[in-house]
């Protein structure tokens, strides 16, 4: 029988099969899974090795603990699929995988709306007004929950697959130089501050800034190269002379690959001193995310490119960048008075 024993917080499994030993991470805390896991490693074994027909009776419980085993990206986004399967687990768990329809999935989906609708800070709102980003998140989930299993050949067709997401409220938050100042004088010390600084000259993503080495900071020819996280490539993005300060100021230290860290430590978040940053500064509703926006929309707003801007962000596609194409005609507009401005 399959056993599991604890590492830490996560739960290992161990299994053995005609004299040979085969252990690994399920990559959770959870006991009950965990075991699910393990027992599911230890049937797939045994079904490899004497060639026996698979029988599609598999669980979505079942099979959620493959997929979430499966998983190789950062924790965060581990996390948020945990996060979104606190919801949907409850429904689907005891559900055969291959019995789920395309029709359970939107009637969850209306459900899950109909129940963000209802609380109490939403119910005197209108509907294009509140966000439904964490429903979206749950959709996307379960759709590469379910090609998971078509690639594991439990299922044959996506029961995710047409549902249309629902529309978000958007999150393009934008400041002013003086609220830039301000939200940088509010960080209670000087690594806060610098991490700020850092997000709104450069517009990388959180953990872009976080994973950032000395080596791929070039000051003489004044370029960062950013390595690949959430787009898996990588791409350079162009030192300001105040960012360029800004580094030179920050002191090396010894055995520290790392240019953001904690007496040598690489840091982990910095959430709270962010949160707190806010607050001093008066501003609510502010996420480090929001420091992303914050470059793209200064960029767009000062005449450069849609194309040039998701360069420098690091999009893929240029329908990611179009989010910012509400800023082009107040753009466009300055570009005329500038041309046609009296002398």
């Amino acid at each position: 029988m399959a056993t599991i024993y604890k590492r830490g917080n996560i739960y290992w499994y161990q299994v053995r099969l005609e004299g040979r030993q085969y252990q690994g991470s399920t990559k959770t805390g959870d006991k009950k899974l965990a075991q699910l896991i393990a027992n599911t490693v230890e049937a797939d074994l045994v079904r490899n090795k004497f060639s026996l027909p698979v029988k599609n009776n598999y669980t979505f419980f079942t099979a959620w603990g493959q997929y979430i085993k499966s998983l190789t990206n950062g924790k965060g986004t581990i996390k948020n699929k945990q996060f979104a399967a606190n919801h949907f687990l409850p429904v689907f768990k005891d559900k055969n995988i291959a019995a789920i329809t395309q029709s359970e999935i939107k009637e969850y989906q209306l459900k899950r709306r109909l129940e963000v609708l209802s609380l109490p800070k939403n119910q005197s709102k209108k509907d294009s007004e509140i966000n439904f980003r964490w429903i979206n998140l749950e959709i996307t989930t379960l759709h590469h929950f379910f090609n998971f299993c078509i690639e594991k050949g439990l299922i044959e067709k996506n029961p995710a697959s047409g549902v249309k997401k629902l529309n978000e409220l958007s999150r393009l938050k934008t400041l002013s130089d003086e609220d830039i100042q301000e939200l940088i004088a509010g960080a209670t010390n000087k690594l806060t501050r610098d991490l700020i600084t850092f997000l709104i000259y450069t517009g990388c993503r959180k953990g872009e800034a976080l994973n950032l080495k000395w080596d791929d900071v070039d000051l003489q020819n004044n370029v960062i190269g950013i390595k690949g996280t959430k787009t898996k490539y990588n791409r350079y993005s162009p030192i300001h002379s105040q960012l360029k300060d800004l580094l030179i100021g920050i002191e090396k230290k010894d055995g520290c690959d790392y240019v953001f860290n904690i007496n040598g430590k690489k840091i982990g978040n910095f959430r709270k001193s962010f949160m707190t940053a806010c607050r001093n500064a008066g501003f609510k509703d502010m996420h480090i995310h929001d420091l992303r926006h914050v470059f793209a929309s200064k960029m767009v707003k000062d005449g450069i490119s849609l194309y040039i801007t998701g360069e420098l962000l690091g999009h893929r596609t240029t329908q990611m960048t179009k989010r910012y194409s509400h800023l082009v005609p107040e753009t466009l507009r300055k570009a005329v008075e500038d041309v046609f401005k009296k002398k």
